[in-house]
């Protein structure tokens, strides 16, 4: 599954098209390494989202064509968050 479908799916990011702009300025990582909105990601990798003031790394745990809300965090295990210091953005 592309990255920026996982993230729309998963409701870990609401929009695609934010997910991509997200993706293309470098801020997921797939397992430690960059990744672009059409990279495809696949159960039991970690990803590392700096989006806002925060970084986030979840785990995936299960990749669904469609999610309803209810379902959407049952898709992934937040591993850890951390906020972001002013001076790292």
């Amino acid at each position: 599954m592309r990255l920026d479908k996982f993230l729309k799916v998963s409701r870990l990011i609401k929009r695609r098209t934010l997910a991509k702009e997200v993706a293309d300025k470098g801020r997921i990582a797939i397992n430690g390494q960059v990744a672009k909105a059409s990279s495809n990601v696949k159960v039991g990798d970690e990803l590392e989202i700096r989006f806002g003031q925060k970084t986030v790394t979840v785990k995936i745990d299960m990749l669904q064509e469609s999610s309803r809300k209810e379902e959407a965090a049952s898709m992934y295990t937040v591993l850890k968050e951390e906020k972001v210091a002013r001076e790292e953005l």
